[in-house]
């Protein structure tokens, strides 16, 4: 597995890390939890260094299968996890809105330190901006805590260039996560930027377009009920339909270099830049391997205009996410 570094800092990990938020939530009921390690262990065992998780998933349930699944590779991986809902911390109920203030945020990295077992917190994201908050007042917690011990790195979650810009003169950010991929493309224009002028590195959740760009998601595909993207109006039949043409762009790539799609549109993210690693999310040892095998496939400079132009010419349509989630991001 090939290594990058996050920006200018000196935190190297493997070239695509591992969403793990799937495994506990969003996508349907928690796959099982004993599947669940041994995924976690393969990952490592083929070179990934990079896990995924916060407080919120599960709540909680998400943090401590990567501790228990990670815990024989301690000291050998990077985790990272996340701060800014407001979670109670005993029935792990989410009640509405954010909650950034210094005082919760120091709160959330006590627990989450006991949940992985570990000394320090290796990259501590916002995991959305609140608007309650100074993120100087955000940014000077984390540097608080960062002086303690308790956390190595400091990352923002779908945050406005401006926002990074602020939160940065205060302590400097390792990464910024948001969705970044052929299907969604918002960052371009700003962000990716921004993180280049200051030297951050970048993190793509939902590299794959929350499943829909490896091919394997159709008008006719029916998601669990409790799957949120029966809330998202990309994901409705008809969008879905008509969003069918960036898929077989990538279907047609992929037949040309003997890879899937998956891998075409993981190599296209790599390709951007050398300071960007995505994060896909699975729950099955053969999309990881699939996933993995993207640091293989090599895209051209005449591959990558190819896409771009075709890219281009095609309309994505449906908001990425419910309006009240687009709500919390880009402060």
């Amino acid at each position: 597995m090939q290594k990058r570094k996050l920006g200018k800092s000196n935190l190297e990990v493997s070239a695509i890390g591992l969403g793990c938020m799937g495994m506990s939530s969003a996508y349907g009921p928690p796959a099982d939890k004993q599947e669940m390690i041994a995924l976690l262990r393969a990952a490592f065992d083929r070179g990934i260094t990079f896990f995924d998780t916060a407080e919120a998933c599960g709540p909680f349930a998400n943090e401590e299968l990567v501790r228990e699944a990670l815990a024989p590779c301690k000291g050998k991986v990077v985790i990272a996890t996340k701060f800014g809902f407001d979670i109670d911390p005993k029935t792990g109920e989410r009640r509405p809105g954010l909650n950034s203030r210094p005082k919760h945020i120091k709160e959330v990295a006590e627990a989450s330190l006991k949940r992985l077992r570990v000394e320090a917190i290796d990259l501590f994201y916002q995991h959305r901006v609140d608007p309650d908050v100074p993120i100087e007042d955000v940014a000077g917690a984390v540097k608080e805590l960062i002086r303690d011990g308790k956390v190595k790195h400091f990352g923002l979650s779908e945050p406005a260039a401006r926002t990074i810009r602020r939160a940065h003169a205060v302590q400097p950010v390792t990464a910024v996560q948001s969705e970044y991929s052929l299907f969604w493309r918002g960052p371009e224009t700003e962000i990716l930027p921004t993180l280049e002028d200051l030297g951050i590195g970048f993190v793509p959740f939902s590299p794959l377009g929350a499943g829909f760009l490896t091919g394997k998601i159709n008008e006719q595909t029916e998601f669990d009920k409790t799957d949120f993207r029966n809330m998202v109006p990309r994901f409705t039949p008809e969008n879905r339909r008509a969003n069918q043409p960036l898929v077989d762009l990538l279907g047609k790539i992929a037949e040309r270099k003997k890879a899937t799609p998956a891998q075409i549109a993981l190599a296209w993210l790599l390709a951007q830049n050398p300071w960007i690693i995505p994060i896909p999310g699975t729950t099955k040892l053969h999309r990881l391997k699939e996933n993995i095998g993207a640091t293989e496939v090599e895209l051209t400079s005449d591959d990558l205009g190819e896409i771009d132009t075709a890219a281009s010419k095609i309309e994505v349509r449906g908001a990425r996410l419910p309006e009240s989630a687009l709500q919390m991001t880009g402060r």
